[in-house]
């Protein structure tokens, strides 16, 4: 047993590593290529706009519930309101271009058309719920820092009043190298905050795994109290939007409704266990435990829409095992988490590319 757990772990993180690594650096593009002013025009602005307007700019996004933390966090930094984060948070891992494909393949055109819907829903509802939590004062070291940056650069005239200072000049090397600045944020500051949270998310999903068997969730068949265990199970556990939906297939195979499926869809790849904790960290309490409550509740909502819709228009989801080619080839995953370990460590990371910090 104990083997086992180890290496269920140890396959979670292999699942989890590339596309960790591509949210980081994604997060480090958003904070180095796109200016604040931009980003507060794109999606920091209260209410309905910026709420759509980040659940549409995510969607299509390959990232899953692990890629899309420092991708969001990166994003929030960078001026994004909190009900647009909270979009973002919900659209993206939920649905993407391959897995919209891959439901295609496996669950034909009804749930490869409805799943990013009911993902939409899922992110402007919670969104708009987003915009009833008062703001929160929080002190963060990055904003500090950025703060510190901006009062000795905050126009072009003091920069050329101040551009023998020490501030301006090290900001100007900044600009000439972007690839070094990404770096440095993705693989070191941001990655720094939340892999002892990751860390803890993963050896929990892997224990899940080891505990509780696959043919368990089939034994409750459908309607509301289907949905409500694919809820209680799908929001803790770590699974990619692509991974969930052969299990999805699965589960349609084995007797779980449509709707129960569909819930599961919604809220595994959207939540974790590490992710709840990283935002409370970067949003509050209240933010989170709103963004818990909205996501499960728009996604029992749409559950149960796709059921009545089912019986009602007389719609067919045929499901269609087969080979799934949407696996990385073993040696990305490998030397993708082989990298996360070391940029994971900090002194090792400091003596062998110091420009890290």
């Amino acid at each position: 047993m104990v083997v086992e757990l180890l290496n269920n772990i140890w396959l979670v993180f292999l699942d989890t590593a590339f596309w960790l690594l591509i949210g980081l650096l994604a997060a480090g593009v958003i904070k180095s290529f796109i200016a604040e002013d931009t980003m507060q025009r794109w999606v920091g602005g209260r209410g309905i706009g910026s709420i759509l307007r980040a659940a549409l700019f995510g969607a299509p996004l390959p990232l899953c519930s692990c890629g899309v933390l420092p991708a969001a966090i990166g994003l929030h930094r960078a001026g994004a309101s909190k009900e647009a984060t909270v979009s973002f948070l919900i659209s993206t891992p939920e649905t993407s271009v391959d897995s919209v494909a891959v439901t295609y393949a496996l669950m034909g055109p009804v749930m490869a058309i409805f799943r990013p819907i009911a993902a939409l829903v899922n992110a402007i509802g919670t969104g708009l719920l987003t915009t009833l939590v008062t703001d929160t004062v929080m002190v963060d070291t990055n904003v500090v820092k950025d703060t510190a940056v901006k009062s000795c650069c905050s126009s072009e005239a003091e920069i050329e009043q101040l551009e023998e200072s020490s501030c301006c000049a090290s900001k100007e090397e900044v600009k000439t190298n972007k690839l070094l600045q990404v770096m440095s944020y993705a693989g070191a500051e941001l990655l720094d905050d939340i892999s002892k949270w990751m860390a803890v998310g993963i050896v929990l999903a892997g224990t899940m795994l080891t505990f509780i068997p696959p043919d368990w969730f089939a034994q409750w068949g459908s309607g509301l109290m289907a949905m409500l265990v694919m809820l209680v199970v799908g929001v803790p556990m770590y699974i990619c939007a692509v991974a969930s939906t052969p299990v999805a297939a699965g589960l349609l195979l084995a007797g779980v409704s449509p709707g129960a499926v569909l819930v599961f869809l919604l809220v595994g790849p959207a939540t974790n266990i590490a992710s709840f904790a990283l935002l409370k960290q970067e949003l509050g309490l209240k933010v989170t435990a709103v963004y818990i409550g909205g996501l499960s509740v728009f996604s029992l909502m749409m559950g149960l829409l796709l059921e009545w819709l089912l019986i009602n228009q007389s719609w067919q989801i045929q499901v269609h095992m087969g080979e799934a080619h949407t696996m990385l080839p073993g040696i990305v995953s490998w030397v993708s988490a082989f990298l996360l370990i070391f940029l994971a460590i900090k002194p090792l990371r400091r003596a062998i590319v110091p420009q890290l910090g």
